[in-house]
């Protein structure tokens, strides 16, 4: 579903040159969560960038869903994203003023879904990630971890095949943040999505089912875990 093959990234230049990414190839799966665990500045978020898209690499490739992503012009890697991908960020993202419903509905527009429809799909997502009784709050009435899972009911809502979390669980405290990792890895599991998520957070790590641990631009070790899962959310 995912693939990367001898990744190269790098910025600036001179005294002030950081090789970000070294020589990295990897293979993500369909239908589990791959966790990439590493310190702080060891390539993690700049990897994820480019596999999903967001940023081109100096050398090698990224193959989604059999697309070479370079070879994609700006509309057309746009096109990719906004169909096939979705996105779970550290600051939730979310609209002051908007209820949970519209939060998750709101990009559903972009896809062309009227009104009734997207409110429908978007009380779905809602509803797989345990927030269906609390549709209709704003983000000032939900705790942190409520506020996440409303992100990852947005970013699901389009069922996308691709599913990206960036430091998804770093502002939660440890019984919410093994929520989120657990709702990743569920979507992973009943939908087949590929789902990848990067994190500093070693909390994370007993929750994956593939954990890659990046050290320095490259991936030093893989471990895989079977995470044994309630099927209703918590």
């Amino acid at each position: 579903m995912l693939k990367a093959e001898s990744l190269w990234k790098s910025f600036g230049n001179g005294r002030a040159h950081i090789e970000v990414l070294r020589d990295l190839s990897l293979e993500i799966n369909a239908g589990e969560l791959t966790l990439i665990s590493g310190p702080s500045g060891c390539g993690k978020s700049t990897l994820l960038s480019i596999l999903s898209g967001l940023m081109y690499a100096d050398e090698g490739r990224v193959v989604a869903l059999g697309e070479d992503l370079a070879k994609l012009d700006e509309r057309q890697i746009e096109r990719f994203r906004l169909h096939h991908t979705g996105f779970v960020f550290q600051g939730f993202n979310l609209f002051p003023a908007l209820t949970a419903l519209e939060q998750v509905s709101l990009p559903l527009s972009y896809l062309g879904f009227n009104t009734s429809r997207a409110n429908k799909r978007a009380l779905a997502a809602l509803e797989e990630v345990g927030l269906g009784a609390r549709a209709n709050l704003r983000p000032d009435s939900l705790s942190g971890g409520e506020k996440q899972r409303v992100a990852i009911a947005r970013a699901i809502a389009k069922e996308p095949a691709l599913l990206f979390a960036d430091e998804p669980t770093s502002s939660l405290d440890a019984a919410s943040g093994q929520s989120v990792i657990d709702t990743l890895h569920r979507i992973a599991r009943r939908h087949d999505t590929t789902v990848l998520c990067v994190s500093h957070d070693p909390r994370l790590n007993t929750h994956a089912e593939r954990v890659l641990a990046m050290e320095d631009g490259r991936i030093l070790s893989e471990r895989r875990a079977t995470v044994a899962l309630e099927e209703t959310p918590p």
